[in-house]
């Protein structure tokens, strides 16, 4: 995935209500940006680090930057924006870059699926001559080390709407088709993947039980610069 309009480079300074985050760009402007990421962003937001952000110019917006990527006093590069991974992802499934999803004639996002609510499916492939897969993608931003590995984690805050989602694959496989459960880890700097126990037990225990019942998951590592995010390698989902 290529970023459509050059990023401008910056410093993050602070972050507030959730939706805001404060940069200030190499060229001595201090700009309030929007931050589509609601999640604790843990481990990410510390003062002074690198900062790249998209400038828009439509005036029906009330903020005119979004942050896209931020950078690690260890030197690794975050892709923080949550409405990136669905392209990204599907990006990478039409060009066959994950064996797991290929050769499906039909790709559509956002469909609407569940027996909990309206929820939407981040991506649908179906066949004639397979059954349909429903695909759900996860922005992953965490690293913490684990007995000295770099090691992904999601979520990075209770999440009982990814629980919800890990609940709708299962029945999905219930009925005879294909749930599969992507995170996306929007940097490059680790080794393999857990989901975070320590801090939403709930989605621990969920996912491990769905994938037991045929929920199929893989993490896949990104490279993230300035000029575009694409997948670089499956890491192993470890799971205790």
């Amino acid at each position: 995935m290529k970023f459509s309009t050059p990023l401008l480079k910056g410093q993050f300074i602070r972050r507030y209500k959730r939706f805001f985050i404060d940069v200030l760009l190499d060229s001595g402007e201090e700009i309030v940006c929007h931050s589509p990421n609601t999640g604790s962003m843990r481990g990410l937001l510390v003062e002074g680090v690198d900062a790249w952000v998209t400038p828009h110019n439509d005036p029906k917006r009330k903020l005119q930057y979004t942050v896209e990527i931020l950078g690690t006093s260890q030197g690794a590069t975050v892709g923080v924006n949550t409405m990136r991974p669905n392209k990204i992802i599907s990006e990478a499934i039409t060009a066959g870059e994950i064996p797991e999803l290929m050769d499906y004639a039909n790709l559509k996002n956002e469909v609407k699926y569940g027996t909990e609510g309206k929820s939407r499916i981040d991506i649908f492939l179906s066949d004639d001559a397979k059954p349909d897969c429903y695909v759900e993608v996860k922005n992953v931003t965490l690293r913490e080390d684990v007995d000295g590995v770099a090691t992904a984690q999601f979520p990075d805050s209770v999440s009982t709407r990814g629980q919800k989602h890990l609940r709708e694959l299962a029945d999905v496989v219930a009925d005879g088709k294909r749930g599969v459960m992507v995170f996306l880890c929007q940097r490059d700097d680790c080794t393999e993947f857990r989901p975070a126990a320590h801090i939403d037990p709930d989605y621990a225990a969920i996912l491990a039980k769905v994938i037991k019942n045929g929920v199929e998951a893989f993490c896949y590592t990104c490279t993230v610069t300035p000029e575009g995010v694409t997948i670089s390698k499956q890491i192993p989902i470890n799971i205790d």
